[in-house]
């Protein structure tokens, strides 16, 4: 499972997270000017199998609206110190799984 954060979550997070998942990527360490639109993050996780991780309901409609892939792992715990946001990530790990797996949801929501 490769993971790509948007801007709203910490840079410094995608190193911790790259312990539990094959990779993980921030926005701003990709090729995107920054800052970097929803637009461009949703056509840059697509061209290189990415998840976005984010806390912008944005990405919701945009798979509500263009289908999947990307996928979209939606936080829904508001604003979260980054240890809480990797812990709630690697305790669901499996269902982030699920997700890449799945032909039928393109979105998971976290609280």
């Amino acid at each position: 499972m490769d993971l790509l954060l948007d801007a709203n979550i910490s840079w410094r997070l995608a190193v911790r997270l790259e312990q539990h998942f094959d990779s993980c990527v921030h926005v701003d360490q990709t090729e995107l000017i920054s800052p970097a639109s929803d637009s461009d993050i949703w056509h840059h996780a697509l061209k290189h199998k990415l998840v976005i991780v984010t806390n912008d309901e944005d990405f919701l409609n945009f798979s509500n609206l263009h289908g999947f892939p990307p996928k979209v792992v939606l936080l829904r715990t508001g604003n979260q110190s980054s240890s809480f946001i990797e812990s709630i990530l690697v305790a669901h790990m499996d269902d982030v799984r699920s997700l890449v797996d799945s032909d039928e949801y393109g979105v998971l929501e976290l609280y």
